[in-house]
């Protein structure tokens, strides 16, 4: 690992990382991205309606609480996974951060996702409330585009246990609205295609916050490679880190806020024919939880 690669996790852990009170790894901290993406208009003949009706999507699959009704916490694919790996990616935003948005910071992140339409890579973004409201038409567009689904991140990326790398922090009691508060805001820009999963912020999580987060009926989703994106300026090193962590069955952990991640999509261009090359294939975590 170069220099510079540490330098990467070091502030990627530092300034975005989790400090769990169960010991749980750390990993994340800014994120927000997306894109704007195809409007449908193409111009082509429309078909006849079919007879038929429609096949019934089938549901994401959850894992159901553990013991003592703690939500479960997935980390990666099962052991025996093919070759897959899912890049998620997470779009912060916290409740107060308007005001920078306003004044010109980018929470957003329009080329990373059309990369990953250029190169037809799945997706999962995990994004905060506070997101879609700032950029609504990006979530509606990542939100309807098949390549790509969205899980929960709360709404306002603050800490679900206490410290958390200097997040605010909220109480258990608080937890079931934050969660159901950011459903709301990105099903409410006309995103359809939402999971029911959820990654905490700062990757930081106890006993307490996952008994509050198992009534809300779904399932958290970690990493078992954190990228070192956040704040990073060497695009090499990220991918770097990504091709020396994955494993058949890898959850990768990227953001795409052009101010806190400015080089992801420079490291996407490396890692995605890479791992193509090494006969991977890209997965949304809800096809990775299908074993």
């Amino acid at each position: 690992m170069t220099a510079v690669t540490v330098l990467g996790v070091v502030l990627g852990s530092a300034l975005a990382g989790c400090a769990s009170t169960s010991g749980h790894a750390p990993g994340d901290r800014p994120a927000a991205a997306l894109a704007a993406p195809p409007d449908a208009a193409s111009g082509a003949p429309s078909k006849a309606p079919s007879s038929a009706p429609p096949a019934a999507a089938k549901p994401p699959p959850t894992l159901a609480p553990g013991p003592e009704g703690l939500a479960r916490v997935l980390k990666r694919g099962p052991k025996s996974a093919a070759k897959v790996v899912a890049l998620t990616f997470d779009a912060d935003m916290t409740a107060d951060e308007g005001p920078r948005a306003a004044g010109g910071e980018h929470f957003d992140n329009p080329e990373l996702i059309a990369l990953l339409r250029r190169l037809k890579v799945p997706a999962t973004v995990f994004m905060t409330g506070r997101w879609a409201e700032e950029y609504p038409s990006q979530a509606r567009s990542i939100g309807t585009d098949p390549l790509f689904e969205i899980a929960n991140h709360s709404y306002s990326h603050y800490a679900f246990t206490s410290p958390c790398y200097g997040l605010p922090a909220m109480g258990s009691d608080e937890i079931g609205g934050e969660v159901q508060r950011a459903f709301g805001a990105i099903r409410k820009t006309g995103a359809r295609n939402v999971v029911p999963y959820f990654r905490f912020p700062g990757g930081c999580y106890d006993d307490a916050s996952l008994r509050a987060l198992a009534a809300e009926k779904v399932t958290a989703v970690q990493w078992d490679v954190v990228s070192g994106d956040a704040f990073a300026t060497d695009a090499d090193a990220v991918a770097e880190q990504v091709l020396d962590g994955v494993r058949p069955g890898s959850l990768v952990v990227m953001h795409c806020t052009r101010s806190a991640a400015p080089v992801t999509g420079q490291a996407v261009g490396q890692v995605v024919p890479e791992l193509r090359k090494r006969g991977y294939r890209f997965v949304k975590v809800s096809e990775l939880t299908r074993g």
